[in-house]
C-alpha cells in the first residue's frame, strides 16, 4: 500500500451520491465548533507579524466544500481587522494541500463558484486580494521554504498515517493482526506497540517540517480524530473500524474476499489521546501550545441531537455508511479490488444500524493551535 497514490476521498463525476463532497457535513459541523480557535490564531499572526502578505497552507484539504469554510473565514477576519486598524489590506496567498490523488479538479471547480459574484454583485477582486493554488504532496514532507508560512490549518487529515505501520505491512507476508484492521480487544501489545510507534513517527516528523516552515511567531491549528481517555483499546476509532473489519470477514465468509488478503489488510490510521499528543509537542520544544481540547460529535453527521438514544437506526445507519465509504473506499479497492465495494457497503451499513441499536456513538475530536518558538 502506497498511501502518497493509493489514498484519497472519494471524489469526481462517477462518485454521485457516495462522494466526499456530498457526504461531507460532519467536518462541516466541527469546522463550526473550531472557527473561533482558527479566527484567534488569524489575530493573532495579523497583529503581531505585521507583514503585507500572508501565506496561508490548508493541509488535507481533500475536494469537498469544508476547505472554502476555511478560506472564507480567513478572508472575513482579514476584512474586520484591517477595517478595525484603518491598515491597508494585506494579500493572502493560500495553498490547499492533499495527496496527489486528491480530486484537485472538482476542488478547484468548487473555487470558481466560490470566486463568482454574489447576488450582492459582490466580486473576489474586492479587497483583500487572494490567490489560490494547489499543493499536491503528502504534509509528511516539505511543502514550503524555510520560513515562509504564516499560518497552517489542518481539519481531519492527522488521524491518517503516512503508511501502514511499520512490521504490519501487507508485503511482509507476517500476518499478525489476524482479520483485524486496526486496534480491537483482541490485538495483541506488540501490534498496538506499532500503531503507536507509527503515530509517534509521523507526528513528531509532521512538528519538525512545519517548524522549518513557519515564520518565527507563526501559528497551526490542528483538528484531528482522536480518543477520550488513555485506554489505546476502547476508542471511537476503534468501535467503527471494528465493524468495518466484520464487514470485510463477512464477504471471506462468503468466499468474496480471501482470508489471507483480509489479514494482510491494516489500517494507516491512529486515534491519539490528548495526553499523546500534548507529550510528543513538550518533547519537541519546537511550539508553544496556546490551547488543547477536545469535544465529542454523533456519528452520524446529520444528527445534532444530545441524547443518548438514536430515533432512525436506519436512516442513522445510512448517513454514518456514507461518510464512511468515501474516506475508506480508495484503500479498499486498492487492496480488495473494486467489485467488493457495493456488497462491503451494504454489509457495513447493516453491521452499523446493530451497533446504533445497542448505543449511540461519538467521534471525540482533538483540536489544538500552536505558535512556533
Amino acid at each position: 500500500m502506497n498511501i502518497r497514490y493509493d489514498f484519497h476521498m472519494a471524489e469526481g463525476e462517477g462518485e454521485g451520491e457516495w462522494s466526499y463532497s456530498k457526504n461531507s457535513r460532519r467536518p462541516e459541523i466541527y469546522f463550526h465548533e473550531t472557527r473561533p480557535v482558527v479566527e484567534n490564531a488569524i489575530k493573532e499572526v495579523y497583529t503581531t507579524l505585521h507583514s503585507k502578505t500572508m501565506i496561508i497552507g490548508d493541509l488535507g484539504c481533500a475536494a469537498g466544500p469544508n476547505t472554502l469554510l476555511f478560506i472564507s473565514s480567513v478572508i472575513s477576519t482579514i476584512v474586520e481587522l484591517c477595517k478595525s486598524s484603518g491598515d491597508d489590506y494585506v494579500e493572502l496567498q493560500f495553498f490547499l494541500n492533499d495527496l496527489p490523488g486528491n480530486d484537485f479538479n472538482e476542488l478547484f471547480r468548487l473555487i470558481e463558484k466560490f470566486k463568482r459574484p454574489n447576488i450582492m454583485g459582490e466580486r473576489a477582486h474586492l479587497p483583500p486580494l487572494y490567490y489560490i493554488q494547489g499543493s499536491p504532496e503528502s504534509y509528511y514532507n516539505r511543502l514550503f521554504p524555510r520560513e515562509s508560512v504564516h499560518l497552517f490549518h489542518s481539519s481531519y487529515g492527522l488521524h491518517w498515517r503516512s503508511q501502514e505501520p511499520e512490521g504490519l505491512e501487507a508485503w511482509r507476508k507476517t500476518y499478525l493482526n489476524e482479520d483485524n484492521i486496526y486496534i480491537t480487544k483482541t490485538t495483541t501489545p506488540f501490534v498496538v506497540k506499532q500503531f503507536q510507534k507509527q503515530f509517534h513517527k509521523d507526528f513528531s516528523l509532521f512538528l519538525k517540517l512545519r517548524h522549518e516552515e513557519l515564520v518565527h511567531g507563526g501559528q497551526m491549528v490542528l483538528i484531528f480524530l482522536g480518543r477520550k481517555n488513555e485506554d489505546v483499546y476502547n476508542g471511537d476509532l476503534n468501535q467503527l473500524f471494528a465493524l468495518v473489519a466484520r464487514a470485510l470477514q463477512s464477504l471471506v465468509l462468503k468466499g468474496l474476499v480471501d482470508k489471507e488478503k483480509l489479514e494482510s489488510f491494516n489500517l494507516p490510521v491512529y486515534g491519539p489521546s490528548v495526553g499523546e499528543v500534548k507529550e510528543l509537542v513538550m518533547q519537541s520544544h519546537l511550539f508553544n501550545m496556546d490551547l488543547i481540547k477536545q469535544f465529542e460529535m454523533n456519528w452520524d453527521p446529520f444528527d445534532d441531537s444530545e441524547g443518548d438514544d438514536v430515533e432512525d437506526t436506519a436512516r442513522s445507519s445510512m448517513n454514518i455508511a456514507k461518510l464512511i465509504r468515501p474516506a475508506l473506499k480508495s484503500l479498499i479497492v486498492r487492496h480488495f479490488g473494486e467489485t467488493i465495494i457495493d456488497t462491503w457497503f451494504t454489509e457495513f451499513r447493516s453491521l452499523v444500524a446493530e451497533h446504533l441499536e445497542k448505543e449511540k456513538t461519538k467521534f471525540t475530536t482533538i483540536i489544538m493551535s500552536l505558535k512556533k518558538e
